[in-house]
């Protein structure tokens, strides 16, 4: 194997800004006051604020050895599953600061937003065109927002039918937020087991499928990394019993300029920014979940909507049937400022292209190390591949201890025990962005992971040794978390 990633070196603590700071310490020159000093009321605020007393050092040294204990995309491979950690393009920041959108407030009159609201309509056609579908909605704050977004529409067309249905499909291989939005919209979620190959059977749908079922919820491609084969024929039956088909199209960056979802029985989707817009991810958002419908259910989309009438866009109100808004203001704007540069900057031909070596990628990844890692299903996958422990079990070696390794050789490790169909599940996804070199090298690394699980297991069992923070007790970190800091 090449030189590792990973390396030791000088890795600092860091105490609190208040355990940093001292008396009389001042990080800026405050100008020459002009006017009497006001000194505040303390039978209101008491003491004053509590706030620390630094230098200009303190506080830049402070930010950048918090900033050198944190690892994102920027750093180096970031193969979560089922979550992509997209690289995102430095331009994408470039536009989202423009001064018109950054000086933009959404409370100025339609006049007054010309800019942003033909960029928000134009993304929104963008969006049409790539998924197939015939219209859609900004406002859904994240993905899972955009799933409750899609329920709510599900909900509303039967309603507007006079025959609300009480049941959704999910299969085992959806994301985990679906039986979630599935039962916040008053549904209840009833599962269906993936086949033998990872997808939905045609018979398996057609059995439990009835009148009261208001449709299904399926994950395309799937959290397996498999793309749903039969989704045209199962959409046939969901359709014949007056049922919907949703797809949660957190997976959309797989299939970009490949598939037409409207083409294929999709009445109503989510897109999350992140996954498959180049959006940043991490940190708690800010997120986007923007919903596609097909033709019948666009009456029910959000409002207010951006409507082109004689060159002038506008705010409009008045769809009768809509779910009303789900949002403050227009959505995530900054969020979609930043996909639609990177739709402009692509362009179809490399959208496209984009999604082929992201699948390229990750069956590259899957044939090299299915003699390494058991591989559940060994079959082409999209953007993602799923491995398990199971030849590693052997030596009483479990995916996370392999996990725990990774980052000892300077690897953020992938998802780990997702999906749950798979135990002890290993999904990586290396996006389109990464070069042959860099994957190679994590290929090679986790070769030699599983040479020290035959020869050294006690070695996993105490990963990771050179980071930070070692290996930390999650079971009583999730039963009795310390939530006061």
């Amino acid at each position: 194997m090449k030189e590792s990633l990973g390396a030791t070196g000088l890795i600092l603590n860091e105490p609190l800004l208040w355990e940093k700071g001292k008396k009389g310490r001042c990080g800026f020159s405050f100008p020459r006051r002009d006017v009497e000093p006001c000194p505040l009321d303390e039978e209101l605020t008491g003491e004053g604020p509590d706030f620390p007393d630094l230098s200009e050092v303190d506080v830049v040294r402070h930010y950048t050895r918090l900033a050198q204990w944190n690892f994102g995309v920027d750093t180096g491979m970031y193969p979560l599953g089922s979550c992509t950690m997209k690289y995102s393009p430095k331009t994408n920041e470039k536009q989202a600061s423009l001064p018109g959108f950054t000086g933009a407030h959404p409370l100025l009159p339609s006049s007054l937003s010309q800019g942003a609201l033909k960029m928000m309509f134009e993304f929104e056609q963008y969006l049409n065109e790539i998924t197939g579908m015939y219209a859609t909605t900004l406002q859904p704050a994240a993905g899972a927002h955009g799933e409750f977004t899609g329920m709510l529409i599900i909900y509303a067309f039967h309603k507007k039918q006079g025959a609300q249905r009480s049941k959704i499909i999910v299969p085992d291989t959806a994301h985990g937020t679906n039986p979630a939005s599935v039962s916040l919209c008053g549904f209840r979620p009833v599962p269906v087991t993936s086949n033998e190959q990872g997808i939905l059977s045609v018979e398996a749908i057609a059995e439990i499928m009835d009148q009261d079922t208001a449709g299904i919820m399926v994950t395309n491609p799937n959290t397996l990394g498999l793309f749903e084969e039969n989704i045209q024929k199962i959409a046939q039956i969901v359709h014949a019993k007056g049922g919907l088909v949703y797809c949660d199209g957190a997976n959309m960056n797989a299939v970009m300029g490949m598939v037409k979802m409207g083409n294929i029985g999709i009445d109503v989707m989510q897109l999350n920014l992140h996954k498959t817009f180049s959006t940043p991810h991490g940190g708690g958002g800010p997120g986007s979940g923007p919903v596609s419908v097909a033709k019948h259910l666009e009456p029910f989309l959000p409002v207010p909507r951006v409507v082109e009438e004689n060159n002038t866009y506008i705010l409009a109100e008045d769809y009768p049937d809509s779910i009303g808004k789900i949002s403050a203001f227009h959505g995530a704007f900054g969020v979609i400022i930043k996909a639609y540069s990177y739709i402009r900057s692509m362009g179809p031909e490399n959208l496209k292209k984009a999604s082929q070596l992201a699948v390229l990628n990750a069956n590259y990844i899957k044939e090299r190390l299915k003699g390494t890692l058991h591989l559940p299903y060994d079959r082409p996958c999209m953007h993602e591949c799923v491995f398990s422990d199971k030849h590693q079990a052997t030596q009483n070696i479990a995916t996370l201890d392999m996990a725990k390794r990774l980052m000892d050789y300077g690897f953020h490790p992938p998802t780990v025990h997702f999906p749950l169909v798979v135990p002890g599940a290993i999904m990586v996804e290396p996006t389109e962005t990464e070069s042959k070199e860099d994957i190679d090298q994590f290929i090679e690394t986790f070769k030699a992971i599983a040479s020290e699980a035959r020869e050294n297991p006690d070695l996993l069992h105490h990963a990771p040794k050179s980071c930070k923070v070692k290996r930390l007790d999650e079971v009583t970190a999730a039963r009795k978390p310390c939530l006061t800091g």
